[in-house]
Formats: C-alpha cells, structure tokens, sequence
C-alpha cells in the first residue's frame, strides 16, 4: 500500500496510475489533439534554463584562467565538438555542433527531472494546484515529446539533403540508392540492358527500402529515449511504493533507491548521449550521397 493523502489510501495499482497520468487540455470539444501540460511547460522551462545558463557563462567568458562554471561548459562544448569532428566529414558546419550541444543539454536536463521525489512532486503540485493535483516531472517518460524531439531532426535531415543534394539530386537518391544509379540503367552492354528492363522494379524496390528507413529512424530515435526513461521513472514508483510498506520496507526501500539512483546516472547520461548522436549521424548522413 502507498498513501498519496491522509485520509485514502491508495492501492498498489492507483498509485502508479496516479503519478504516471498526466494534465492533459484538449485543443477543442471533440478533438484528438490534447496537450500534456506537464510534458510541454517541463520541456520549456527547461531548454530556456540550460540555454539560458549556458548564455550567461558563454557572455561571462575570459580568456584568462576561466571560472568553475566556464571551464565545465568549455568540457562539454569540446567534447560534443569533438564528437561531431570524428563523425561529420568534410568542411565543418556552423549548425551541426551547436545543434548537437542543444540536444544533449535539453535531453539531459528532462532525463535528470527522474531523479526528482514522485511524492515531493505531488505534493507541491497539490499545494499549488489543489487536492489530487498530479504532475509528470520528466518529460522524456512522455513518447509525445521524445516523438517531437525525433521528428524535428527528421525534417532536418530532409531540409539539409534537399540542401545538399537539390530536389532533383534527393528524388533521384530516394529511386536510385543503393541498388543502382541513372548509369546502370543505360543499355550500352547487355548488363547495361537487362538493368534498363528490371529498372522499374528496381526503382519501387530502391524506394520501399528508402521509405522504411526513412519511417524507422524518427521512431527508433523517439522510442529508445522513451522507453528508458519511462521505465527508470515506473522503477522509482516501485521503490517508492515499497518504502512506504512499514519500517523494514522503508530501510530496503531507501537503500535499493540509493543504489538505483547511483546506476540511473549512467542510463541518463547514456540515453541524452544516444540522442545527441544519433541527431548527429542522421544530419552527417543527410550530406553525404551514395
């Protein structure tokens, strides 16, 4: 049992479903389209948070021996630098290196929300907000925002290969990549002319194979991030939910936390790492032809 308020007592069952339900306003009567306020006011008050502390540093900066607060943003800046150098070839990009620098900060910052009391939350959300107020404190644990976060390096990734490659040049990739080119297709030998006769099937085959990729990179990038987010925030509510069994369940309760928080770190600091990266070999991906 867990006792969210005094006087009800919550099943095992209630309670997660209690704190893993969100504020949700529906656009209009009617409609699908509903918000998850907690996921979007989480989301944005902290991207203009780490962004907003990283401009502060960034305008405090010296070239003489640098502040604490500096030479940590200079680390991180010079390790995800480093990381798109060894990944993105040719000329550098003025836009992928900060971009990638935004999506591990952002990304990091909604992971690190887990680590945050369930109850604590839900108590200050009731405080402000009244009796049974809830409120989701991690908004990478909501596949809306992670979906968005994903499909807005999708259109990216288009943008830059229309960019790169012109719309001509991207269109002829989508039929033509990776089983053959415009030159295969030319009857000049008899391979050149058995290619001409199976080029229809071989342009439907080219662009099945496009569209799956396609379709599948925004949903592995999307559900990778969520599902572990997801599933480290459903562990606390276990951990949480035990504690609160009787003194023996509050001694093993608060240790096995300890213990998973220690190892949680590492899946928050890996998956924002994921994310970034893979951010940054979709984009590379997008410059490149076959």
């Amino acid at each position: 049992m867990a006792t969210e308020h005094a006087e009800k007592v919550l099943t095992p069952t209630e309670y997660i479903q209690h704190h893993l339900s969100f504020n949700t306003h529906s656009v209009s009567d009617g409609s699908f389209w509903t918000l998850n306020i907690d996921s979007l006011v989480m989301s944005i008050v902290l991207g203009l948070l780490v962004m907003g502390l990283v401009w502060l540093v960034a305008r405090k900066a010296t070239s003489g021996v640098p502040t604490k607060g500096q030479a940590f943003v200079e680390l991180i800046f010079s390790f995800v630098d480093d990381q798109v150098k060894n990944i993105f070839h040719g000329n550098r990009h003025s836009f992928i290196a900060p971009t990638a620098l935004t999506v591990f900060l952002w990304v990091l910052a909604m992971n690190a929300m887990d680590f945050l009391p369930v109850d604590g939350v839900a108590s200050l959300a009731s405080l402000i907000g009244g009796e049974h107020t809830k409120w989701r404190a991690v908004p990478t644990s909501d596949i809306n925002t992670t979906f968005a976060l994903a499909l807005a390096v999708w259109i990216l990734m288009i943008y830059f290969s229309i960019k790169v490659k012109g719309l001509g040049g991207w269109i002829h990739e989508l039929f033509c990549a990776p089983f053959g080119s415009a030159k295969f297709f030319k009857p000049k030998s008899f391979l050149g002319f058995i290619g001409l006769i199976a080029s229809p099937l071989l342009f439907v085959a080219n662009f099945a194979f496009n569209i799956i990729e396609y379709v599948s990179k925004p949903l592995s990038h999307s559900l990778r991030l969520f599902g572990n987010m997801y599933a480290g925030e459903v562990i606390f509510l276990l951990l949480g939910m035990w504690a609160a069994t009787g003194l023996v369940g509050m001694f093993a309760g608060a240790v096995l936390g300890a213990l998973w928080s220690i190892f949680h770190i590492l899946i928050v600091a890996l998956q924002a790492f994921i994310f970034m990266m893979l951010t940054v070999v979709y984009l590379a991906m997008a410059h490149e032809s076959h």
